[in-house]
């Protein structure tokens, strides 16, 4: 990807307003919301942008359940909602589609006390799934929207269909972002950080490279623990740990405006262009992060049993990636404490899709303001550091 604003990235010596480690979903958020405010920023990725869990296939953003609300489902929820009006203006300014439908999720009801559960959920969703301007439904229905999506047998107890559940083409959305920088942007891969000298402000990089910065906002996902560790003297541990998931992109003859499908861990998300995203694992115990095996054959094979549409259907690729879960599994945000300057956003695991731009807002104003405007207290970093 070719470097953006004003400074040549091959110089050894660079200054800017912010400097932002990591190149994901959260860090290209954090970069443009910070150009868009007359910032000068430096966007540094240790490999190529979206190279990490972000580049991964699924796509699925999926809201928690409407019960026991919480000031994190709330965030979650009024994310969900503007993320829509978000993707427009990056398609029209860059001319580029992410992918994105607000296509609804199917939930198979598989035992008795899930279809009482849902018609209470209903009830909350009618109260809680709601703006200004309309609301968003968890309706129980008898039967699928289209036959065997999902298999008759995997609802013995009913469906569930909620209409706030969205997907995106994560690889589009994120070149499409990318192309929508703008600003005082400089972007950077290849090159990672180093360490940074808080007294000064100066960042340094595996490279060479010297950046000095008026703030360092660290997204570098589960990379990024190691790096608080490097920095604070913590272990990584006290941060977060990294979760590896894997994926596959499978060839089927299905309508990309069919909703996305959940039961007990796998996901299944059509996309456009005759294909279906499916997934994933959480293994907390991986030789490699980067390479599939036996267990993504098996979330393959129950795919095809939840939605016989995709029987016999050919694997396009393969996947498989770690995401950031922080130590106390909301997200983690906020300033580094005892490190003057330096800031962190990450941690949103399975959800960071559908609220990056929101985590990217309030590390932002954790950075310019000192405040962290409208963030729950569970995604403090102090949170998660305590105890």
């Amino acid at each position: 990807m070719a470097p953006q604003g004003p400074y040549n990235p091959d110089a050894r010596s660079l200054s800017c307003d912010l400097l932002v480690v990591g190149g994901g979903i959260v860090g290209l958020w954090v970069a443009r919301l910070a150009g868009q405010a007359g910032l000068s920023v430096v966007l540094l990725e240790a490999a190529k942008i979206g190279s990490g869990a972000s580049g991964g296939l699924l796509g699925a953003l999926m809201p928690h359940m409407p019960e026991r609300w919480n000031p994190k489902k709330q965030f979650q929820f009024d994310a969900l909602v503007s993320l829509e009006t978000k993707i427009a203006e990056i398609e029209a300014e860059t001319g580029l589609a992410c992918g994105y439908r607000r296509c609804g999720r199917l939930l198979p009801l598989a035992k008795p006390h899930h279809a009482d559960l849902a018609i209470d959920w209903a009830a909350d969703a009618q109260t809680r799934w709601q703006t200004p301007t309309g609301g968003y439904s968890w309706q129980l229905l008898d039967r699928a929207p289209a036959q065997d999506w999902p298999a008759v047998r995997s609802m013995p107890h009913g469906l569930v269909l909620e209409t706030l559940a969205a997907r995106v083409n994560p690889r589009r959305y994120l070149t499409a972002l990318a192309a929508g920088l703008g600003g005082d942007v400089t972007t950077i891969e290849g090159d990672a950080l180093h360490g940074v000298v808080p007294a000064t402000g100066v960042a340094t990089t595996t490279a060479g490279r010297s950046i000095k910065a008026g703030s360092v906002v660290l997204t570098a996902g589960h990379a990024g623990f190691a790096l608080l560790e490097r920095l604070t003297g913590r272990p990584s541990t006290d941060f977060g740990i990294g979760v590896k998931g894997q994926a596959a992109l499978l060839e089927a003859d299905i309508d990309p405006a069919w909703p996305l499908v959940f039961q007990d861990g796998t996901y299944v998300v059509p996309h456009e262009g005759g294909v279906a995203a499916v997934g994933s694992t959480s293994e907390t115990t991986f030789a490699s992060g980067t390479e599939t095996d036996g267990q993504l054959d098996d979330v393959v094979a129950k795919a095809a049993a939840l939605c016989p549409a995709l029987a016999g259907a050919p694997v396009i690729e393969r996947w498989a990636g770690i995401r950031p879960k922080a130590v106390k599994r909301d997200p983690m945000i906020g300033p580094v404490p005892g490190y003057g300057g330096l800031f962190v956003a990450t941690g949103g695991f399975k959800i960071t899709f559908g609220i990056a731009h929101e985590m990217a807002r309030c590390v932002l104003d954790f950075a310019l303001e000192g405040r962290g405007e409208g963030i729950p207290q569970s995604f403090r970093i102090e949170h998660h550091l305590a105890g």
